[in-house]
């Protein structure tokens, strides 16, 4: 809808062969934007479908972590590199298709035209398969260097899905902060549609001057000048029509441009905006929280089988009436930083005109300095949640012991938690595209249209790269217990670390696998 409001609004300063033009553009963008419509129509129920077959597939690999955490990690990591491998394969194969193939196209400037531009030329394919080789061998050095940390990683891991299993029920439980943050996106996308439509309809005269015949009677007199539809239509006629006939003009018209709308209403979208992050932030907050109290529970308890059955439901209670004011301030702090990122980048936008080497240098620092102070902040947030849950403390003195915590075992975050979360990011990686590549192919078999006799699609890769983002993210909500578990054990670990030492008085609370990898035992008198 942008392309055809911009081409309506330069429509009046074109001559008759740039309309075609931008006709013909417009066209073609509608005739590629139907086509996708109609394949996501098409393809709906293969794409529910494949939904529920990502989210039993990470069902099947959470229990397959519980059982076979060390070969599914290294089969993992293992089935990541085929993919790159058969990544660059694809690049080279289109490489040489192109290279022995070349295809000349005509210059277009519409989304399918420039995608053909980009696609058919060998250097694409060049470029694409030195990148994907560049990543693939960093990513083997990084598995190589870190191949011994890995093995204390897959125990932490393991630690984690003990905990989970012990706990069934938290494995659901990231659906219920999902739907709530689904109900607050679609409320804060409602108040901005309010506020986008506060204000008083402006009007202005448009090809006044490029219309000769039209004759305003001395109420307008140039183009982009405030008008009033009723008076335009009463004052405006087109003087070359038949006598007697009251004709409007042909050309010139009260061209509605928008809404004036009060300057106020800029601080409101700001409120707005603000109140949309710092909800946001909250709700996945109050979820690790309550995660964090579940967990630290099953790793306190030194008889696992003496765990609480409502274990979960203690957590949810224990988050919801003593740490809301916790979770509100940590929240605040990330929504007031996420939205200062948000005004530089609408300040980058703005002085694009006057864009030159300084203003791009500060901006560009400003921008890195805030995002690395947002992750920054995210990381002593999640870890003051869970000591807060470990402890009871207020906001500032868990994040304070945290933040000391995690220093004076900097060299164990770095090689155990660290390691963590990047198998756990391989792992989402290897799903999303693994059912990207999947649909795609399954996609382009015809023992699956003469099944369920359809239609086939025009571009098989929409549904392939919506389900890959969709696998991502449905990863990413079923992986964040794993990741809350495994950060909340491994905080738990360092603290029992440092106040036990394995006597009779003071026992260590870890489990004997993990004392076991780390050289540690309870001394029995």
């Amino acid at each position: 809808m942008s392309v055809i409001h911009e081409i309506n609004d330069n429509l009046v300063n074109l001559d008759e062969n740039q309309v075609l033009e931008q006709l013909s553009k417009l066209i073609q963008f509608d005739q590629l934007s139907s086509q996708i419509v109609q394949d996501l129509v098409q393809s709906r129920w293969y794409m529910a479908g494949a939904m529920l077959g990502v989210v039993v597939l990470c069902f099947v690999y959470i229990l397959l972590l519980r059982w076979l955490v060390a070969p599914v990690v290294w089969l993992s990591i293992a089935g990541l590199h085929v993919l790159f491998g058969f990544s660059i394969y694809l690049c080279y194969k289109n490489y040489v298709y192109y290279r022995d193939n070349p295809v000349s196209l005509i210059q277009t400037t519409n989304l399918k035209g420039y995608a053909q531009s980009i696609f058919t030329k060998q250097e694409t394919w060049m470029t694409l398969l030195v990148v994907l080789a560049i990543v693939l061998t960093i990513l083997l050095f990084i598995i190589i260097f870190l191949r011994s940390r890995i093995v204390i990683a897959i125990a932490l891991i393991r630690e984690g899905s003990k905990a989970v299993t012990a706990i069934k029920s938290t494995v659901l439980f990231p659906i219920f902060p999902w739907l709530v943050q689904c109900a607050a996106i679609a409320y804060g996308v409602l108040v901005l549609m309010y506020l986008l439509s506060i204000g008083d309809p402006a009007f202005r005269v448009v090809n006044l001057k490029n219309d000769t015949n039209c004759d305003c009677s001395g109420a307008y007199t140039e183009d982009y000048v405030s008008c009033d539809p009723i008076t335009f239509t009463s004052k405006c006629r087109d003087t070359s029509a038949s006598a007697g006939v009251m004709a409007t003009c042909r050309l010139a018209s009260c061209h509605f441009t928008g809404l004036d709308s009060p300057h106020s209403i800029l601080y409101l979208h700001l409120v707005n905006l603000l109140g949309f992050f710092w909800t946001m932030f909250f709700i996945s907050g109050v979820a690790d929280m309550m995660l964090a109290s579940t967990f630290s529970t099953w790793y306190w308890t030194m008889h696992k089988k003496n765990l609480p059955f409502f274990t979960l439901t203690a957590g949810v209670y224990r988050t919801l009436r003593y740490h809301l004011g916790t979770v509100a301030l940590g929240s605040l702090i990330i929504a007031i930083v996420r939205v200062i990122r948000v005004i530089l980048e609408y300040i980058d936008h703005k002085i694009k005109k006057f864009d030159n080497a300084f203003t791009r240098c500060i901006l560009c620092f400003c921008k890195c300095f805030f995002w690395c102070l947002e992750n920054f902040l995210k990381f002593i947030n999640k870890n003051a949640y869970i000591m807060c849950a470990v402890h009871g403390k207020n906001f500032c003195s868990s994040a304070r012991d945290a933040f000391s915590l995690l220093m004076r075992n900097i060299v164990r975050v770095v090689v155990l938690d660290k390691v963590t979360d990047f198998i756990f990011f391989l792992s989402k990686l290897l799903i999303s595209i693994g059912v990207g590549f999947a649909v795609y192919y399954l996609l382009q078999v015809n023992y699956l249209y003469e099944v369920t006799r359809g239609e086939r699609l025009h571009h098989n890769y929409i549904p392939a790269v919506i389900l890959s983002v969709a696998t991502y993210l449905i990863c990413t909500i079923f992986f964040n217990v794993y990741s809350m578990a495994v950060d909340t054990l491994f905080l738990c670990f360092l603290e029992d670390c440092e106040r036990n030492d394995g006597s009779a008085e003071k026992p260590y609370a870890m489990s004997k696998n993990l004392m076991k990898i780390l050289g540690k035992r309870n001394k029995i008198e």
